[in-house]
């Protein structure tokens, strides 16, 4: 997201306060609110002329999925972004989402439950694998796959539900993005809603960073309902809830220095052009970053500077 005034000192300071905990990596040191909130937006009087597309699911089809009795691959969606996994074993597992030079290594339940990873690398060719745990942090290759992948359009992944931004229709978070979006005259207002609900009624949660485990998976209803949260959190709500509207919105982590805080943040798309809200604007056409931890915690306008200290380096 562009913003107006590059505060490079202000974002240093912020580092020094703040991160976030995230899956499989470090988690650094959380930032305070140092500012109070607004109020919580509430829905406008009016009643908006936004229309959201129909609900955009990720759904485990079994009829369809490949493999064996403790490994089974959906593949029947792939061009919706999306590959679904079930699999059964006593022992950890790892699902990892190959493409090119990218690999997405995740966590894997080992009770049958089905699992949505997306596809991050857009088209190409991909190979899935699911890994077994055989010593210590040793793992053996149980069953892959793979397929050539021509998404139906390069926003499929971002308009649905994953293993890191969890949600379904019925979710309380999804709910309250379908409130706040009717009032909204555009894509646009909708971001700005929840932009400042998200801002206004969730704060950082130190404790939580400072013990948080890996592999840790967010929750958004429950970040809604406590009012809590660190920036793995913070993303995966916004996301929710702007997919949930049909607003494409990538959660992204990667390092933002000058301290290489590791971090998670939002970037969504627009088509709109010229709008200029809650002390940012964005651009036409094109991706808009957007970090709520940041902007929940006081850094209102100034939490990204231009954005030239994020480094994206994985995106669901």
């Amino acid at each position: 997201m562009r913003i107006k005034k590059p505060v490079a000192l202000l974002l240093a300071l912020a580092l020094l306060l703040c991160g976030c905990g995230a899956p499989e990596v470090p988690a650094p040191p959380p930032l305070n609110r140092t500012a109070s909130s607004a109020s919580a937006s509430t829905v406008s009087a009016k009643t908006g002329s936004y229309v959201a597309p129909p609900f955009a699911d990720s759904v485990y089809n079994e009829s369809a999925a490949e493999g064996g009795a403790s490994a089974r691959i959906d593949l029947s969606s792939v061009e919706k972004g999306y590959v679904a996994v079930s699999a059964v074993s006593d022992k950890r597992l790892k699902f990892q989402v190959i493409c090119g030079e990218e690999t997405y290594t995740y966590n894997l339940p080992g009770d049958g439950t089905p699992t949505v990873f997306p596809l991050s690398c857009g088209n190409g060719a991909y190979r899935f694998r699911v890994m077994e745990n055989v010593s210590e942090k040793k793992y053996a290759e149980a069953y892959s796959t793979g397929r050539d992948v021509t998404l139906l359009d390069e926003f499929q992944p971002y308009i649905r539900p994953n293993v890191y931004v969890p949600y379904s229709a019925g979710s309380e978070c999804v709910k309250k993005a379908a409130e706040l979006a009717a009032g909204a005259d555009s894509e646009i207002d909708v971001v700005a809603a929840v932009y400042r609900f998200i801002g206004a009624t969730v704060r950082y949660d130190r404790e939580k960073a400072e013990t948080v485990a890996s592999g840790y998976l967010p929750d958004p209803d429950e970040t809604m309902r406590t009012g809590k949260g660190i920036c793995f959190d913070y993303a995966a709500l916004a996301a929710s809830m702007l997919r949930s509207q049909g607003i494409p919105t990538k959660e992204i982590f990667g390092y933002v220095s000058p301290d290489d805080v590791y971090h998670a943040w939002n970037m969504f798309y627009t088509e709109e052009s010229g709008w200029v809200t809650v002390s940012f604007e964005t651009s036409k056409d094109d991706w808009n970053r957007m970090d709520m931890t940041f902007a929940a915690n006081g850094a209102d306008d100034r939490f990204i500077g231009d954005g030239s200290n994020y480094s994206d380096l994985y995106w669901y």
